[in-house]
């Protein structure tokens, strides 16, 4: 049987000591439909040598939660797997780029549709006032441009006493977007794709409508579509061949917008949640892309 590595949390972190072990089995399950076994080691134990990854034909580091949080370390480890030549899926380049989410002001600028985005070094009370007075928005989403799981994302009102609402603001490079409320309507839909084609659908509802999180933690609901809805494929594929990179998976993440037009939100990269919950005939495909990858 084929071994691959499966990157996954820094041991001393135990923020997902109770969750990643379940995830691993999902995904060990999804490996083994193609006669791949998984292999977890923590991305933490390679960050000044990748010599205990040379030895797996593939590394995939799809469970490598809490980098944000020790983020130069993630990029020096990124520069560690690019530099040895590991066999890292996604691209070790691809993990250091995508870890940033300035990298979504370069798809627009490639003509991939964002919602309008003000870049930051710092929310300041002074630099989110200015936002509102930018956008006309009534409410404004402040988050860290290095973040996972709604990590200090704020919902800012207009009128709100910033000083106070801000304490909890990223302290360093900042992205401030208009509040959708499509969020809380439509929900945000996912397309996931292995091997370059396109798997599964998930729409994803917020417990409320004036909720922007929809992670499970904060009571989100999820559902798998039968098909993506129209022109979110279009948006998807444009995305994709905007980044043009040898991907093996990629979640895209979008929202329709008032009028209806699809909007990127995250093009997930690293090390996203393949909803094999909501989808999951969903593993076997993924089984087959890796294995496909692997030439097994």
């Amino acid at each position: 049987m084929t071994e691959v590595a499966v990157l996954t949390p820094d041991p001393a972190d135990p923020s997902y000591a109770g969750q990643w072990p379940g995830v691993l089995d999902r995904l060990s399950a999804a490996l083994a439909t193609a006669g791949i076994k998984a292999r977890p080691t923590p991305w933490t134990d390679h960050v000044e040598s990748a010599h205990g990854l040379m030895e797996f034909p593939l590394v995939l580091p799809l469970i490598v939660w809490g980098y944000h949080r020790d983020h130069d370390r993630w990029i020096e480890a990124c520069a560690t797997w690019a530099e040895a030549g590991a066999a890292l899926a996604n691209p070790a380049e691809v993990l250091r780029w995508n870890s940033d989410k300035r990298y979504l002001a370069k798809l627009a600028e490639k003509g991939v549709a964002i919602p309008p985005t003000i870049w930051t070094d710092h929310a300041s009370p002074a630099v989110v006032e200015a936002a509102f007075a930018a956008t006309g928005a009534e409410q404004l989403i402040v988050k860290p441009t290095v973040s996972g799981g709604a990590w200090r994302t704020l919902k800012v009102a207009a009128g709100d006493l910033l000083e106070q609402v801000l304490a909890e603001a990223p302290e360093g490079g900042a992205m401030i977007q208009p509040f959708l409320p499509t969020i809380g309507t439509e929900g945000e839909t996912s397309l996931l794709f292995f091997g370059g084609e396109l798997s599964h659908v998930v729409n994803k509802r917020p417990a409320h409508a004036d909720e922007f999180r929809i992670q499970v933690q904060y009571g989100g609901q999820y559902r798998r579509l039968d098909q993506a809805p129209e022109g979110a494929l279009n948006l998807a594929e444009r995305t994709l061949a905007a980044i043009d990179e040898p991907l093996l998976y990629a979640r895209i993440d979008m929202v329709p917008d008032a009028d209806g037009q699809w909007l990127l939100m995250e093009a997930e990269l690293i090390e996203p949640d393949f909803y094999l919950g909501a989808a999951p005939e969903a593993g076997a495909r993924f089984g087959r892309a890796v294995a496909e990858r692997l030439g097994v």
